[in-house]
C-alpha cells in the first residue's frame, strides 16, 4: 500500500466508511502481528493485541499526519501496544505472584531476599526495570531515531526502505540508526 492509498483510506475512516480500516486491515495485518508477536512472543496475546490494534487505529484515524510514512506509524503503534501491553501484564503476574506468596511486598523477592521455592534466576521485578531501563535509554534518542531502530529491528524494513517510507535520503537513515546504536550501547543494550 502506498502512502496515498493509506492516506486515502484513512480519509474514508474519518468519514466513518470502515471500507478504509478494512483495506488497510488487509494490506497489514500480517505485518502488524509480525511486529508485536515479536515483542510478545505469545501467539494468543499477539492475535489480542493485533485485533485491539486496528480497533484503536480506527479511532486515532485523525491522529495520523501525512508526509512522515504510514509504515512508520503503524509500527510505532503496534509496538507501543505490545510493550503496554507487557507492562500491564507483568504488573498482574507480579502481584498476583505477591498473593500466591501471601507476603508483603517488602519482604521476599522484592527486597532481594529468596523465599523458601522460589526460583533462581531473573525476577519479574528485575525484567520489568531492565524493561524501564530500555524504555529510558529509547528515549534518550531523537524521535526520528526512535522510528528507524524500531523500522529496522521490529519491522525488519532495509534502509532503502525506510528511507522511502520516512522520504529522506537513505544515508540519512544510516547515519541516524548508527548514531542511535552508538547511544543505545552507551546505555548497556547491543
Amino acid at each position: 500500500m502506498t502512502n496515498e492509498q493509506f492516506e486515502a483510506a484513512i480519509a474514508r475512516m474519518l468519514r466513518g466508511d470502515r471500507a478504509g480500516l478494512k483495506e488497510i486491515y488487509e494490506a497489514y495485518i500480517g505485518y502488524i502481528y509480525r511486529i508485536i508477536f515479536e515483542i510478545l512472543q505469545n501467539k494468543e496475546n499477539a492475535e489480542d493485541v493485533t485485533s485491539e490494534f486496528f480497533i484503536k487505529l480506527w479511532g486515532r484515524a485523525g491522529s495520523y499526519r501525512p508526509g512522515n510514512g504510514h509504515k512508520a506509524f503503524l509500527t510505532v503503534t503496534a509496538r507501543n501496544m505490545a510493550i503496554d501491553f507487557l507492562r500491564k501484564y507483568r504488573k498482574e503476574e507480579l502481584t498476583a505472584m505477591l498473593q500466591d506468596i501471601g507476603t508483603d511486598p517488602e519482604e521476599g523477592f522484592l527486597s532481594g531476599k529468596q523465599l523458601p521455592g522460589e526460583r533462581t534466576g531473573p525476577t519479574t521485578e528485575a525484567i520489568v526495570v531492565e524493561e524501564i531501563s530500555l524504555q529510558a535509554a529509547l528515549a534518550a534518542l531523537k524521535e526520528a531515531e526512535r522510528q528507524i531502530v524500531s523500522m529496522k529491528v521490529l519491522g525488519e524494513l532495509t534502509f532503502k526502505e525506510i528511507a522511502e517510507i520516512m522520504n529522506i535520503p537513505m544515508g540519512t537513515v544510516t547515519w541516524r540508526y548508527q548514531n542511535a546504536i552508538k547511544k543505545l550501547r552507551r546505555c548497556g543494550y547491543e
